[in-house]
């Protein structure tokens, strides 16, 4: 959902968040993002999710944990994700289940948990099969390389007849 990048033949620092996010979901990785650029040390010694990124992630969005930023629902469960926050939102399937509450493009209205086993979708204008539950993701299987994919279980599909 976004990036941060260091080149360091200029020097320069680059954060990208994917435009199509909604306002929520975008903000969240913009300072997710941002707090990649704070901790970065040239050398590249430090763990890219780790605790000293967690702790300037979670300083940076202590100020936004606010019912003025994010709706009650949001703010709920942000705040818990927060206590330790994951390399990833899509990491944690509650955060990922409210913040995709707020997209404006709802393609099907399904989501990957709700399939049956051996139920064909689409998903990223690929064909799968849902094979087997884990936890927070799907193994599914690609139809048409035969290859096995992890799939969070809150991703939006389409169910192809």
């Amino acid at each position: 959902m976004g990036d941060y990048r260091y080149d360091p033949r200029n020097k320069s620092h680059t954060v990208t968040v994917n435009s199509d996010l909604n306002p929520y979901q975008f903000l969240v990785t913009y300072v997710h993002e941002v707090a990649h650029r704070v901790v970065h040390k040239p050398s590249g010694r430090q763990k890219p999710h780790g605790q000293e990124w967690k702790v300037c992630f979670q300083k940076l969005m202590l100020p936004l944990l606010r019912p003025e930023v994010f709706p009650d629902d949001i703010l709920r469960v942000l705040a818990k994700h927060m206590k330790s926050p994951k390399a990833s939102s899509a990491a944690d399937p509650r955060l990922m289940g409210v913040l995709s509450k707020y997209d404006e493009a709802h393609t099907s209205g399904h989501v990957l948990k709700d399939l049956q086993l051996d139920t064909a979708f689409s998903f990223r204008k690929r064909i799968f099969k849902k094979l087997q539950e884990k936890r927070t993701r799907a193994v599914c299987l690609e139809l048409k390389t035969g290859r096995r994919y992890l799939i969070p279980m809150v991703a939006e599909v389409e169910i192809v007849d």
